[in-house]
């Protein structure tokens, strides 16, 4: 689309209409969990240009029910742009005029990536259930390979939020060479004994709905969507504040009376709801169990004895972390101690906690001063690796 074109349809910051690719790799992946995957596909989107150095690449890592569509639209006819819209594209904190933006779906995932959806090219019958569990270690070896199929050896920045950040951070880890900046959103190095609470939770709604058939339910021609709904409203509380959910419903009834019974009657509920639903058609089981419970695994510092700092050495690049105050599901004291972690390794870090209302989901949210942070961070970048519009 010629630049006319995409400025009449879309805003003027909007990297405008994007089209996926599917990335194919046949070399087996080996896992974590002791198997492998023979062959697999990587679905991402690309903004931006890729400079003839190859030095202004950053890789975006999503969250738990992220996917590839970061940002821009697939057609004129989008109500909304990509998920991280507000701060990819021209002028923004991840400014598209300088750098090359891949976003990809996550092995395991439901939007195109391979994952229980998919078939097993083994038995010829979906994945289902039986496809391998994952760790954010293997999603970062699979980035890297797909990092390696774009010729790019070492990213100018990789970012992520929330699950997005504990990939940025593994990135760090087992790709020090190919990692020139390191930004971690909302997220922590491990999760807490509460927030693995709440993943079974979700998970065990998930497993109990009568239409979950073990994980078989598509070969049953059913969708576990009462499990999924539940999960999914679990987890919306957790992503938002106790004065966000104030100030948004209140104790507002939908109408003037109290019915005494369990229909819907408080604006919140029917939101919840609202959310579910539309989460129970858009998603897959299979999958959902699977992010919850790499979320649950990821902790670095377990094999040094729980030192995070020992664990964070292999680190070479400078941090950006951002935490939000009313983050009450990777509150700012577990990014605190990520910094410390990270000072006492001897790397460099610049830390920002944002005031902001709404709480987990602030991450996603044009926060002034997190567009303010990110933006500088990203300007640094920019300026120390030279980097210009291509």
């Amino acid at each position: 689309m010629d630049n006319d074109t995409r400025k009449s349809r879309f805003p003027d910051d909007s990297v405008g209409l994007v089209k996926p690719q599917i990335a194919h790799f046949d070399s087996p992946l080996a896992l974590a969990c002791g198997r492998s995957l023979p062959a697999y596909d990587l679905i991402y989107e690309t903004y931006g240009t890729l400079n003839e150095q190859r030095t202004n690449a950053v890789l975006i890592c999503h969250a738990l029910s992220g996917h590839h569509h970061a940002a821009g639209y697939h057609s004129s006819d989008d109500r909304k742009p990509g998920w991280w819209d507000a701060h990819i594209g021209p002028g923004k904190s991840i400014d598209t005029n300088r750098f090359f933006v891949v976003a990809v779906n996550n092995l395991g995932g439901c939007h195109g990536s391979t994952g229980p959806c998919a078939t097993d090219p083994e038995t010829g019958r979906q994945w289902g259930p039986d496809f391998p569990m994952m760790t954010v270690g293997d999603w970062v070896h699979s980035q890297a390979r797909l990092a390696d199929q774009l010729g790019i050896e070492r990213f100018a920045a990789i970012v992520g939020g929330s699950l997005g950040g504990m990939q940025v951070m593994q990135w760090t880890l087992a790709y020090p060479e190919r990692v020139a900046n390191a930004v971690i959103i909302a997220a922590t190095h491990k999760l807490s004994a509460q927030n693995i609470a709440f993943n079974e939770v979700a998970r065990q709604a998930i497993r109990s709905d009568p239409d979950f058939n073990d994980g078989w339910y598509a070969e049953h021609g059913t969708v576990p969507r009462r499990g999924l709904k539940l999960a999914r409203m679990v987890g919306h509380i957790t992503y938002l504040s106790e004065d966000a959910m104030g100030t948004k419903f209140g104790r507002d009834l939908r109408s003037d009376d109290l019915n005494f019974g369990y229909d819907v009657e408080f604006q919140v509920e029917s939101y919840l709801r609202y959310q579910g639903d539309a989460f129970s058609t858009a998603f897959d089981a299979n999958t959902y169990l699977l992010m919850t419970k790499v979320l649950d695994y990821f902790d670095p510092a377990a094999a040094h004895g729980g030192d995070l700092a020992a664990a964070l050495a292999p680190a070479r690049c400078p941090f950006l972390v951002v935490s939000f105050t009313t983050d009450w599901r990777f509150p700012p004291t577990r990014s605190q101690e990520l910094v410390d972690a990270l000072i006492h390794a001897g790397k460099r870090v610049s830390y920002a906690n944002i005031d902001s209302p709404h709480g987990h989901d602030a991450f996603l949210l044009p926060e002034p001063r997190y567009q303010a942070v990110f933006a500088g961070f990203m300007a640094r970048v920019a300026r120390d690796l030279g980097v210009h519009t291509p």
